[in-house]
């Protein structure tokens, strides 16, 4: 057999049975060994929605996505998306094809520095040196987006070795080599942990994107019911400004330990300095990445701010501490109900918003779809900009995916299909701005193509909303440039593309327009004419 069909059983041996992908040259053999082992090509139209793809699925499931892509340019699309992926904390496979090794600094086609490259965007990166060792390089990838910190793995794969012949059935790797060990927890480190939230006057417990997510959404849950703890989980590039979070950032200056949960102390947290934490906060940190922890030593000014630092997975600390809490007294109910009010917090004026006659507010928007999302187990995917802020405020759902840490725009289109492939049975809703809709347009293509009907609505204010609303605060109405758009019928886009297209220009027009949509039984797009509104800001008071 050659390289690609060793390559292709080991996927089938690990339990891959789709790979998010697009053709080139380099990976053609990867293609072919596919057609034999029934595993299904989901093939976009840029790499980049390929890796959102496979990260989506990653979030979603717990297990990883796996992406295929070409060399060089090919490769370089999904560079960004790749940090997408590592700052969300999602456990996903990139394979790339590469120039041949044997021709490597002899000016092959496509040549270039992939896995140098990829280094700085994901856990880990290498190229394939051998072909009999194409599965164990498999294995290690996976293992390696799994184990710690969950996040993608790249790995090069030279065409050479695609296409040379492999004599070896047992290069095949066995499903035990799919999985990394686990770290151990101490469970007298979880003793004294359970110590100190118990004697803290206003513990906090604050976990990262992995731990929103399966069990570790679950062991977050127990802990701070058995501690009857404020335990927040924290995804999004505008940190403790979140909406989703209401008035969260008014509380948490006041809270005096801070257990961190495979929780990074970054920009999202001031890097735990005043105003967004108080000053004589101490902290106790528990990751499964040592760097992670180096990382908050160097960030605190008073080294004894962080009475304890812990490597071990936060899930399974999560799980013993909570397993040692019930001979202890506590005394934080109160503490624990004023920050879910904070988090809960919503200005009672958005009840009453409404539009009239002209572009539709976000608020009222939000408030007819969340009557859909409130019926079914709904699948929202939330992207960023002014508007993605109003939809994390404002919707709720089952599952819910969103741009992530990383800050990144654009992404909830693909990402809205792979939920569409994970959960068959699930409606599935993207939130979006008129910018954004324009990274991925051309994947509702792919959406008609592959069958998934999800529903994408755009807010369609005309404009960069995010970099507006900056200059029209910072410098003045006089000093706006560069961010308008044209208010382009979006939905007429995507019904040129075979799909169902509505649009919105009152918010009568809203609810008929939705449920015209969600049973067309195709993908479709809901253009939304948008009021130009800043991103929510949520005050206890106001």
């Amino acid at each position: 057999m050659r390289g690609a069909d060793l390559l292709a059983r080991s996927l089938v041996a690990a339990g891959v049975g789709r790979l998010f992908t697009l053709s080139g040259n380099q990976i053609m053999p990867v293609f072919d060994a596919c057609i034999e082992t029934g595993i299904d090509l989901v093939h976009v139209r840029h790499e980049a929605a390929a890796v959102h793809m496979a990260d989506a699925w990653g979030r979603l499931t717990g297990e990883p996505g796996v992406a295929l892509v070409t060399a060089g340019p090919g490769f370089a699309n999904t560079l960004s998306a790749l940090y997408v992926a590592t700052m969300a904390e999602s456990p996903m496979v990139l394979l790339s094809g590469h120039a041949p090794s044997s021709q490597l600094g002899r000016g092959p086609f496509q040549e270039m520095s992939q896995a140098d490259m990829a280094q700085h965007v994901t856990k880990s990166s290498w190229t394939a040196s051998d072909a009999t060792g194409l599965g164990s390089d498999l294995a290690s990838a996976l293992r390696t987006a799994r184990s710690g910190r969950p996040g993608p793995v790249h790995l090069a794969l030279p065409v050479d070795l695609l296409e040379a012949q492999v004599e070896s059935e047992q290069a095949v790797p066995t499903g035990d080599e799919f999985y990394a060990q686990g770290l151990v927890v101490d469970s007298e480190v979880a003793q004294q942990i359970g110590d100190a939230l118990a004697m803290a006057r206003r513990p906090l417990v604050l976990a990262g994107p992995a731990m929103m997510r399966g069990e570790g959404r679950e062991a977050l849950s127990s802990l701070g019911d058995a501690a009857q703890l404020p335990a927040v989980a924290m995804e999004s590039p505008r940190g403790v400004n979140d909406p989703s979070l209401g008035a969260f950032a008014e509380v948490l200056p006041e809270a005096d330990l801070i257990l961190l949960l495979g929780k990074r102390l970054d920009f999202s947290l001031g890097q735990g300095k005043s105003p967004a934490v108080g000053d004589g906060c101490r902290f106790i940190q528990v990751d499964a990445d040592r760097t992670t922890l180096e990382q908050t030593h160097r960030t605190l000014a008073d080294p004894a701010r962080l009475t304890l630092a812990c490597h071990a997975d936060p899930t399974s600390m999560a799980r013993e501490i909570a397993g040692s809490v019930g001979s202890k007294r506590w005394s934080t109910d109160a503490w624990r109900d004023e920050v879910d009010a904070a988090i809960a917090q919503r200005p009672a004026a958005w009840d009453m918003l409404s539009s009239g006659s002209g572009p539709v507010h976000p608020v009222e928007l939000c408030r007819v779809l969340q009557e859909f999302l409130d019926g079914d187990d709904w699948v929202l995917v939330s992207d960023g900009g002014e508007f993605g802020q109003w939809a994390q405020a404002c919707l709720s759902a089952p599952h819910r995916i969103i741009n992530g840490p990383g800050g990144s725009i654009g992404s909830a289109i693909p990402l809205s299909l792979a939920a569409r492939l994970a959960f068959p049975e699930s409606p599935v809703v993207a939130v979006l701005g008129d910018g954004t809709f324009g990274f991925h347009a051309m994947e509702m293509d792919t959406a008609v193509r592959s069958g998934l009907p999800v529903v994408t609505v755009v807010g369609n204010d005309a404009t960069w909303n995010a970099e507006y609303q900056i200059q029209l605060r910072d410098y003045g109405a006089d000093r706006l440039v560069g961010c308008e758009l044209l208010p382009t019928r979006y939905d007429q886009v995507v019904s040129g593309l075979g799909g169902h297209g509505e649009h919105v220009t009152t918010a009568t027009e809203l609810r008929p327009a939705l449920e015209r949509a969600f049973g067309a039984d195709r993908p479709a797009c809901v253009n939304v004419d948008l009021q130009r509104c800043a991103a929510p800001s949520i005050r206890r008071k106001g």
